[in-house]
């Protein structure tokens, strides 16, 4: 059954990979494009500074051993939030990424291959964006319109092509460093420092932001906020 699931996968990478080929060629001379201009107002790192929400955005391209653990705990606090995928997780895990979907959680796009999208061209910023974008939707029927720049890295290039792909670039307000840091109270601290309106905190799955969890959930539900996904969040 691996070995089927396996081939179905390797077999629609193929034929997204052929769409993009043809694809590409035509979305670099969309002269409907309207980019003409570029700035910092394309990159939304808060949300809705009039609303009492906070979002625990989730970046995943490993960690899926956690993953169960986490759900429970959202499910636990009835929390809904937002998970950007890269898409080479995807074709290795799509068991994982169809629970984040049942479980009622938004998908957002990390990229593919977790590149630094400020030192890629503009044809490779757009593969992958719309690589990743295709295969979630093939995989689940989910149309993502928000994409999270892997290490939080942009350049022209790809706030020209998130935008022309119909995407939001998100970045974050407070970022946990959870990767580096694998110590639970620092997360929690990090996470909850002198917190406003509309926080876009950044988390990955790792023990020990496990470990922090409910107590940043529960700090921030004891202080009066909602816990939101990202598009909720920027509304």
């Amino acid at each position: 059954m691996k070995k089927k699931k396996n081939i179905f996968i390797n077999v629609v990478s193929n034929v997204i990979i052929a769409i993009v080929v043809i694809s590409v060629g035509f979305a670099c001379f969309n002269a409907n494009s309207a980019l003409a201009v570029l700035g910092e107002k394309q990159i939304i790192d808060r949300g809705n500074s009039n609303k009492k929400r906070v979002t625990l955005m989730i970046n995943l391209y490993w960690g899926e051993e956690f993953l169960d653990k986490t759900l429970q705990i959202l499910d636990k606090y009835k929390i809904k939030t937002t998970f950007f995928v890269g898409g080479c997780w995807v074709e290795k895990h799509v068991s994982d990424l169809k629970k984040i979907v049942e479980r009622g959680h938004e998908l957002g796009n990390h990229g593919y291959f977790h590149l630094s999208h400020d030192k890629i061209n503009a044809t490779e910023n757009y593969n992958e964006i719309f690589l990743t974008h295709k295969l979630i939707e093939s995989l689940t029927g989910v149309q993502m319109t928000l994409f999270a720049p892997p290490s939080g890295a942009y350049g022209k290039h790809t706030l020209e092509k998130a935008t022309e792909l119909g995407y939001k670039t998100i970045m974050w307000s407070k970022d946990t460093i959870d990767w580096r840091d694998k110590d639970s109270n620092l997360i929690f601290k990090r996470a909850t420092k002198n917190p406003s309106n509309g926080e876009l905190i950044l988390m990955h799955l790792t023990r020990s932001t496990l470990d922090a969890l409910e107590n940043i959930i529960k700090y921030y539900q004891q202080n009066g906020f909602e816990l939101t996904t990202v598009s909720q969040n920027i509304s």
